[in-house]
């Protein structure tokens, strides 16, 4: 995946402001210099501060620090689940861009009833998908995981061989070709079974977590990411079978 650069550069415009960079796409933010928090040593460290600190941190004095270490935090994890969404890497940094610009004026609107990441990730996704609907993006040919295949009462997708992958060595199931079948067959997944894969499976989000993020039922999370997860066994299974033989 192709490295996004996440600054807040110390070049001025004016004497008010500084420039916030991502990527090669530059925008103006309120220079922070009169509001830095200070402690004994001089200035605080932010790098030791929770999500919720660096928050307040910036709401409060308009911190520069506080706000590019929320960057740093999470850049590549808004980029990731961006691209997760739309599926191609320059929509994926107009997103990012977007979102960081728009969290500007936006975390006073953090009240701290979840938590900061979960908080974060809802408005990456909104911002996805209002991107895809703003370049009026649509994917016809994506799979109906409703109507995939039905499910034996063992888990089984109906119509597939249970094949057995234990025997294979670790650097055939670590490899780059691997790697690239693997997200091959995640991108197949049609976009609302994608995201929510990406967020339990990838990024580590527990199923309410999955359900704040995206707004849906805990039950819908759990289908979803059952049948996702059946979907890609099967997709992978296809390979390493044939990899056997």
């Amino acid at each position: 995946m192709e490295e996004v650069s996440i600054t807040v550069d110390k070049a001025a415009i004016g004497e008010e402001s500084s420039l916030y960079a991502v990527g090669n796409k530059r925008r103006a933010i309120p220079d922070s210099s009169s509001g830095r928090y200070s402690n004994s040593n001089g200035f605080l460290n932010q790098k030791q501060l929770s999500d919720e600190e660096l928050v307040r941190s910036f709401v409060e004095s308009q911190n520069e620090e506080s706000f590019n270490e929320i960057v740093n935090r999470y850049g590549d994890k808004i980029y990731r689940l961006a691209l997760r969404i739309t599926r191609k890497p320059s929509d994926a940094e107009d997103v990012l861009q977007e979102v960081f610009i728009t969290l500007i004026g936006k975390l006073d609107s953090f009240h701290e009833e979840s938590k900061f990441s979960t908080w974060l990730h809802r408005v990456a996704a909104n911002a996805s998908f209002m991107h895809l609907r703003t370049e009026k993006k649509k994917y016809q040919n994506e799979i109906n995981l409703e109507e995939y295949v039905s499910y034996a009462a063992d888990g089984m997708l109906q119509g597939t061989e249970e094949k057995d992958w234990s025997d294979r060595p670790d650097d055939v199931l670590l490899s780059k070709e691997v790697m690239e079948v693997i997200e091959k067959a995640v991108n197949e997944l049609p976009v609302a079974y994608r995201v929510v894969f990406h967020l339990r499976d990838v990024e580590g989000f527990t199923n309410p977590e999955v359900a704040k993020v995206l707004g849906l039922s805990l039950t819908n999370v759990k289908s979803k990411i059952h049948r996702s997860r059946l979907f890609l066994r099967d997709r992978l299974s296809d390979y390493f079978y044939e990899w056997r033989k």
